[in-house]
C-alpha cells in the first residue's frame, strides 16, 4: 500500500476488498447433534458434514437460503486454553419471506417448547428469535415496511 508523506495509508490508491459474503462459525459441545437440530428445526440444509474414524462431527456447513454457517465442536479444553467457561452464544439473524410460517415450522418441530410470537417492530421488521440446544440465538427476520417509527427522541440517520 502506498503512504502519504506522513506515513498514512493514501486512500486513493488502496485497492478496492469485492465482499464475497460473511458465515457464522459457531461452536458447539457436539456440532453433530446441533446439526440434526439445526435441519430439522429451522429446515436448514446440510451442505457437508466432517467426521473422525469414530463418526463423531468434529465440523460441518450448513446452509439457510444461500447463506453457508458453519459449525465445530469443541470441547471443555478448548475453552480452558482460552481462559473462559465456554461459549456465550451469539445472535444470528435470518431473513425470511413468511417469518409467521417459519415460527409455525419452529414451534411444531419443538412441540411443547415455547417459541415467541412473531412481533412487528418499529423498524419495519417482523420478528421472533428462539435460542439453540448451544445457547445460540435466531432471530427470524421479515422485512414487512420502509417506514420506520422510532419512540419520541430517537432518530434514524443513515449513511448515504
Amino acid at each position: 500500500m502506498n503512504e502519504t508523506q506522513d506515513g498514512q495509508p493514501n486512500q486513493t490508491s488502496a485497492r478496492q476488498v469485492n465482499y464475497l459474503g460473511l458465515a457464522p462459525y459457531l461452536y458447539y459441545a457436539d456440532a453433530g447433534e446441533a446439526l440434526e437440530w439445526l435441519v430439522r428445526v429451522f429446515g436448514f440444509a446440510e451442505r457437508v458434514r466432517y467426521v473422525d474414524s469414530a463418526g463423531f462431527v468434529f465440523q460441518a456447513t450448513i446452509m439457510a437460503g444461500s447463506a453457508e454457517i458453519q459449525l465445530a465442536s469443541v470441547g471443555a479444553d478448548y475453552w480452558e486454553a482460552k481462559g473462559v467457561g465456554g461459549p456465550v452464544g451469539q445472535l444470528n439473524i435470518v431473513y425470511v419471506d413468511d417469518v409467521d410460517a417459519q415460527h409455525e415450522r419452529v414451534q411444531t418441530a419443538l412441540g411443547d417448547t415455547e417459541v415467541s410470537q412473531p412481533q412487528d417492530q418499529p423498524y419495519g421488521a417482523r420478528i421472533f428469535t428462539v435460542q439453540d440446544i448451544g445457547g445460540n440465538s435466531w432471530t427470524f427476520w421479515q422485512h414487512i415496511s420502509d417506514t420506520v417509527e422510532l419512540p419520541a427522541g430517537w432518530q434514524e440517520i443513515r449513511a448515504d
